[in-house]
């Protein structure tokens, strides 16, 4: 192991560490159970918005360049603790318990199992297709990778990164806004206060991305009209 490679995923675990922390003791009132995987899951959140927003604001913003090499530590880091949230989830909420995951739950009255959570098992598979997506980008964020898989192909398959992105902005949209909301069988807690600051960390990112390929399409149109050759451009988005 390098210590330039030992260095780096010091640094990306430490900001893990603080996202995640910084969750923590934003919810005291919850239980701690549940506190700790949300926490977790909301700190992979802020990891995935730096990993997805630095490639378009480095096009947008020359002086972010700098930053773009960190987005394969920040990318490793954040599949960690998606994991690790999916992993307390079923675990701690769900059980293991298939017809949990899916919202049911089984009632005496009745003698069998009805759905009482309309979305949550929708919202659930999302999640696990997100955490599973991410599995592979992981095992992938490596130079060897590169090389091993070849230039296109490791940015096809690393293309991946947004189908999670946008997994997991549903995931997350049903639990802060939908879920903990008035219910005929549980108390409702407080509105998280994370719910609107997501919110615009979702919106800054589909905003740089447009930015970005609005940027892009300009710089080759203006290209193209001075004569000059418009071929592939090495961008952000390619393998360092």
């Amino acid at each position: 192991m390098s210590r330039r490679f030992a260095y780096r995923h010091a640094i990306a675990a430490c900001l893990s560490a603080a996202a995640s922390l910084s969750f923590w003791f934003g919810r005291l009132d919850w239980d701690p159970e549940m506190r700790l995987w949300r926490a977790i899951g909301d700190g992979s959140f802020v990891l995935l918005f730096l990993v997805l927003a630095l490639g378009p604001m480095a096009r947008i913003f020359p002086t972010v360049t700098g930053l773009i090499s960190w987005r394969r530590e920040l990318g490793i880091w954040f599949a960690v603790l998606a994991l690790a949230h999916t992993l307390l989830v079923l675990d701690g909420w769900i059980r293991w318990d298939s017809m949990r995951f899916f919202g049911y739950e089984f009632l005496n009255q009745f003698g069998r199992y009805a759905r009482v959570e309309p979305g949550f098992g929708l919202s659930n598979l999302i999640g696990v297709v997100a955490a599973l997506i991410a599995v592979p980008l992981m095992l992938t964020s490596s130079s060897w990778a590169v090389k091993r898989l070849g230039g296109s192909s490791w940015k096809w398959l690393h293309l991946g990164a947004y189908t999670v992105f946008y997994l997991v902005v549903l995931h997350s949209i049903y639990f802060l806004f939908m879920h903990y909301t008035v219910s005929f069988h549980r108390q409702v807690p407080d509105p998280n206060w994370f719910r609107y600051p997501f919110l615009a960390a979702a919106t800054l990112v589909l905003g740089f991305q447009l930015g970005a390929f609005a940027l892009t399409v300009r710089k080759r149109s203006t290209m193209r009209h001075r004569g000059y050759p418009t071929g592939k451009v090495r961008g952000s988005d390619d393998p360092p």
